[in-house]
């Protein structure tokens, strides 16, 4: 099988604790004799953060822009420059602290058109002192970036849990399960977390295959945010920090404990690979029925049916086929983007594409 690149996002606004997250995550894959990579995004010209990992972990600088607008067409460049030079076992990405996720994990999909990446999981770190703080007053672009950060996120670390008391643990707990019912909560102190737990032992699944840190495309639990089109480009133009802005979620949760149990199947985004080309006219089919709740796909295909290969976009429930000649290997490749929508079905939609599922 082929080597894929597990890719993960850390996402939180300004101060709540990424950088150190990030050096957790490092110091896990070392341990585990994986070979790290970053991709460092700063508004400013200088990368302080960057000088943490050390020089032995290679590292792209994208600096004096934010990832999700000025500078989000760099993003599959690095990503690519990373892959070729170092080939890094897992790469991270370390948004500044005012991007919108659902951008990031947008360009990130268009990287995996024509590379072997796959977004894992979008990881938020919350300073939880912050968020109660801000919820009093429930006003401000940090406030609904905040809450945009929170609903994008596959797993949330509630960090900066000694500023707060027992009664507003309980409050920020309820508040963030209402605005993510999926994600798992961890709270904790300086970001110190189970990094197996963060990551739910996919390093130990990409180890099986035996092929460095690569995953098996059959069974991604990408993790991704997305809006439609519209909301995107109008995120491009605007000019505050905080961006474009989700409503709150009506569907409120109610949990037992800490962790969601059902974050695994309800992803953000789902990369699939194909083995073999597939019916035309059955891949219409599915893409006509996708949930609302799958706001965006795009992808490379050849069809069965047809002697060409194409590139596939589907928004605002219409989709749209162009004859393509890629250069070089570039893989058959889909990748759906939505908000906690349901990963299992629609692999089993595509597999059942494929014949994988049928009987002899």
């Amino acid at each position: 099988m082929e080597h894929v690149t597990p890719i993960y996002i850390l996402s939180g606004f300004l101060g709540s604790g990424k950088t150190t997250l990030l050096s957790r995550l490092i110091a896990h894959w070392k341990e585990q004799g994986l070979r790290p990579a970053i991709v460092m995004n700063e508004i400013g010209e200088v990368n302080i953060d960057g000088l943490i990992a050390g020089e032995e972990v290679p590292t792209a600088e994208m600096l004096s822009g934010c990832i999700c607008c000025t500078i989000r067409s760099d993003l599959s460049s690095e990503i690519a420059t990373l892959v070729q030079r170092e080939q890094p076992d897992v790469i991270v990405i370390e948004a500044t602290g005012i991007a919108n996720p659902m951008e990031i994990l947008d360009a990130a999909a268009e990287a995996s058109l024509y590379m072997r990446i796959d977004v894992k999981k979008m990881i938020t770190v919350v300073d939880a002192a912050h968020l109660l703080h801000l919820n009093a007053e429930q006003k401000g672009k940090t406030y609904r970036l905040m809450q945009e950060q929170i609903r994008a996120a596959s797993a949330l670390i509630m960090n900066k849990m000694d500023q707060v008391s027992e009664q507003d643990e309980e409050t920020i707990r309820q508040l963030v399960e209402r605005w993510n019912p999926y994600a798992p909560i961890l709270p904790a102190v300086r970001c110190a977390v189970n990094v197996e737990e963060l990551l739910q032992g996919e390093e130990r699944a990409a180890m099986e295959t035996g092929i460095g840190g690569g995953v098996n495309p059959a069974n991604f639990d990408t993790q991704d945010a997305g809006h439609d089109q519209q909301t995107m480009n109008a995120h491009v133009r605007e000019e505050d920090a905080a961006h474009s802005l989700h409503n709150d979620p009506t569907h409120v949760h109610s949990h037992d404990h800490i962790h969601a149990h059902d974050s695994h199947d309800h992803v953000m985004s789902y990369t699939y690979y194909f083995s073999q080309p597939v019916n035309s006219v059955e891949f219409e089919r599915l893409i006509a029925e996708l949930p609302r709740d799958v706001y965006r796909a795009k992808g490379i295909l050849t069809f069965s049916d047809t002697n060409s290969r194409f590139l596939f976009q589907y928004a605002f429930r219409e989709s749209d086929f162009m004859k393509i000649t890629p250069q070089g290997q570039v893989p058959d490749v889909v990748v759906f983007i939505g908000e906690h929508f349901q990963k299992s079905l629609l692999q089993q939609q595509l597999e059942a594409l494929e014949g994988k599922n049928r009987l002899a």
